[in-house]
């Protein structure tokens, strides 16, 4: 989630504060920028390893994955708009296996400090709106939180903590390799966030960790749309969905919740 900034291409879960952009604001279909402006405003982690990240809270490995997304996305927008919860689409759906769904093991680093608690309970919660509704499973594996990087393959995801990012919180879609399987959580999350909570966010990033896109990227009016690598999972398109920020042209005002489509389209992936 992002704390916005311009273009809907730079991403992660954000605070209200600045707009990602409203039904009068061009559609990013509309404003196409090259790819040397592309690449300069691209947010970078600024650490050893860090990612790229667009649309808010989603993570690229490198500049020639952002070169990809630039030349295959944004270059080609189809403008496309339809209705529905969806899920990240790439010539098939990228979501876990049959297997793989039922055992989403992840560790929380023990770096959260004073925090730590409150993560754990806020996953415990996020994680059992998912569970609840989709075939899915996420198991807590405490045993591995001391050693909790990218680099631990005793789970299948880590989360960790980072300080002076752009994002509340950032995560990544199935597909991602080991090393950028992580959901990272700014010291942000843990102060005012408005009308969400932590476990709303968390309920947001995971929906990523499932394979579910920004629900804004179905419309072109949200002011928001991101690119057509998506398939709809519900007929009706969902401004409140817990994918959808509520500052682009959304109408959730209070924390971000699974709402009915958004069990709809989860239950449709994940039988």
């Amino acid at each position: 989630m992002l704390k916005f900034r311009s273009v809907a291409m730079l991403a992660g879960l954000s605070l209200l504060g600045s707009a990602c952009g409203g039904p009068e604001s061009a559609p990013e279909s509309e404003v196409k920028p090259t790819w040397e402006e592309f690449k300069a405003q691209a947010y970078r982690e600024p650490w050893e390893g860090g990612k790229i990240i667009v649309n808010g809270d989603e993570a690229l490995e490198s500049e020639e994955e952002l070169a990809a997304y630039f030349h295959n996305v944004v270059e080609s927008q189809l403008g496309k708009s339809q209705d529905g919860l969806a899920v990240y689409y790439i010539g098939g759906d990228i979501k876990w296996s049959a297997t793989q769904k039922l055992n989403l093991t992840y560790c929380i680093s023990n770096n959260f400090g004073t925090n730590k608690t409150k993560m754990v309970n806020a996953m415990a919660s996020a994680t059992a709106a998912w569970e609840a509704t989709a075939s899915v499973n996420f198991t807590y594996l405490s045993q591995y939180d001391a050693s909790c990087t990218a680099s631990q393959t005793g789970v299948l995801f880590d989360i960790r903590p980072v300080s002076g990012q752009s994002y509340v919180a950032r995560a990544f879609f199935p597909n991602s390799a080991r090393s950028g399987r992580n959901v990272l959580v700014d010291s942000s999350a843990f102060g005012s966030l408005g009308a969400w909570t932590l476990t709303g966010v968390l309920r947001h990033e995971l929906g990523h960790t499932l394979g579910f896109r920004h629900e804004h990227t179905r419309s072109t009016a949200s002011g928001c749309y991101e690119d057509s690598q998506w398939r709809a999972l519900t007929t009706t398109y969902d401004r409140s969905s817990v994918m959808h920020y509520p500052q682009c042209n959304g109408t959730q005002t209070g924390d971000l919740v699974l709402t009915t489509l958004d069990k709809q389209g989860a239950r449709a992936l994940y039988p």
